[in-house]
């Protein structure tokens, strides 16, 4: 398997399976990402596919096959060339596995409060991510920094390190917020 980083494609909201379907006619490598729903209907119940990335596909392909991707309809932008725009093979291979295994993956609004957290064991062991729910088990929130977006993964109480603890701070109005100092 090819270790080089993965490109990052911006596409035009729910475009994401037209622009993979164009990759595949191209011959170019690419992945996308879905996890399943179940939606209610006015008349009956489903279950649909929907990109974990919305309005992302992830794809690697040869500097001379550049104008080729970004002139596939529906593509927006490429992300720049520096790395924080890349993602990495590991990063795709856990998540694809993940999928694989029938883990609950999500998409989730980026957070800026929380504590922050590194999974100890299992796919995502050594991936760090920031707590959202406590329950039985938690809901910790991990950042594909490329994208800017995030996904949940559901972890077990205690297969986590807690790397910082979010501090409460008293606003002048009373309410309080939290902050990551």
């Amino acid at each position: 398997m090819n270790s080089a980083p993965w490109y990052v494609l911006h596409v035009t909201s729910h475009h994401e399976k037209r622009v993979a379907q164009h990759l595949t006619a191209r011959a170019v490598e690419h992945y996308l990402p879905f996890y399943k729903e179940r939606v209610k209907w006015t008349d009956r119940t489903v279950i649909t596919e929907r990109p974990l990335f919305p309005c992302y596909v992830f794809t690697r392909f040869a500097l001379q096959a550049r104008r080729a991707v970004i002139s596939i309809p529906g593509v927006l932008r490429l992300l720049g060339d520096a790395e924080r725009d890349m993602v990495s093979c590991a990063e795709l291979d856990k998540i694809r596995t993940g999928l694989a295994s029938g883990l609950c993956l999500r998409p989730h609004p980026m957070v800026t409060a929380g504590t922050q957290v590194r999974v100890r064991r299992g796919i995502f062991a050594g991936v760090e991510g920031m707590v959202t729910e406590l329950r039985h088990s938690s809901r910790v929130v991990i950042t594909l920094e490329a994208v800017r977006q995030c996904y949940s993964v559901e972890v077990e109480a205690g297969e986590f390190d807690v790397l910082n603890k979010p501090i409460v701070m008293e606003r002048k109005d009373h309410s309080s917020y939290f902050s990551n100092i």
